[in-house]
């Protein structure tokens, strides 16, 4: 019987090669956007992998594969349609002007083998669900499925309104805020984090499961200290100043709220 750490040794090796090949590709069409296509891949691959191997309550194993797939495939394509359409995200682009003439390749190599090691950290609840030995669903767990209901439908909705503004060429150049952004600066980041929260809450019915809350937190933290928020908004100022500003001034970053009123010059 496979123990957490072998499950989890073996995953990191399986993601580890399957970041080198993608960043091989990366090299090739001279696009980093694909790491975060191997970032939504990798998290499904360790679902199915711990449970496939797993020992524990089986109905519990493919319902965390089930959402976790469901996730995956959603936002791998979905980034997958906007690199095939659009120039290389502007975050990266930025990497490549920051890093330029310090074996550039090297450095992105390094970055996407991070993602990899950061999935293994993510799957955790997934981990834990998989060895559950408990013979039945708990109200936990069905809670945690609820939640990531409302937060996939969440993220999808986002995702929509922001496409539909981006395809109206009057919108060209300006702030998308209608529907969800305009109570959240990033209502796709909160849902993603929400995601995470209904994972934890999933495994909080199996034993060590309160470790599970590692993952919102540290999804939380790269949100707004690493490549979410930060990047994403320097991105914004650079490219749409007067009006991002002012949209900063005015919405809540992260958690939906209601907008303020348009401070007084």
């Amino acid at each position: 019987m496979a123990t957490a750490f072998q499950l989890a040794g073996v995953g990191a090796a399986i993601l580890a090669l399957m970041m080198f090949v993608i960043w091989l590709v990366s090299v090739r069409f001279q696009n980093a956007g694909i790491v975060d296509v191997g970032w939504s891949l990798g998290l499904v691959i360790l679902s199915i992998w711990y449970a496939w191997q797993g020992s524990g309550f089986a109905p519990r194993r493919w319902i965390m594969v089930g959402m976790v797939t469901f996730w995956g495939l959603r936002l791998a394509l979905h980034l997958v349609r906007r690199i095939a359409s659009e120039p290389e995200d502007g975050r990266y682009q930025q990497l490549r002007r920051d890093w330029a003439g310090k074996n550039i390749n090297l450095r992105f190599l390094f970055f996407f083998e991070f993602q990899a090691l950061l999935d293994v950290f993510l799957s955790l609840p997934m981990l834990l669900a998989a060895l559950n030995p408990a013979p039945e669903l708990s109200l936990l767990e069905y809670a945690g499925v609820a939640l990531w209901l409302v937060a996939v439908i969440g993220e999808s909705v986002a995702d929509a309104q922001l496409a539909a503004f981006k395809r109206n060429p009057a919108n060209r150049g300006r702030v998308c805020q209608v529907g969800l952004w305009r109570y959240s600066r990033h209502p796709n980041y909160f849902f993603e984090w929400f995601i995470w929260v209904a994972w934890m809450v999933y495994g909080l019915a199996s034993p060590w499961g309160w470790s599970s809350a590692i993952c919102p937190a540290l999804m939380l933290f790269l949100l707004f200290r690493v490549t979410g928020i930060p990047a994403t908004e320097a991105q914004a100022l650079r490219s749409r100043r007067d009006e991002y500003t002012r949209y900063r001034q005015t919405t809540s970053a992260f958690f939906p709220w209601f907008p303020k009123s348009q401070p007084s010059n």
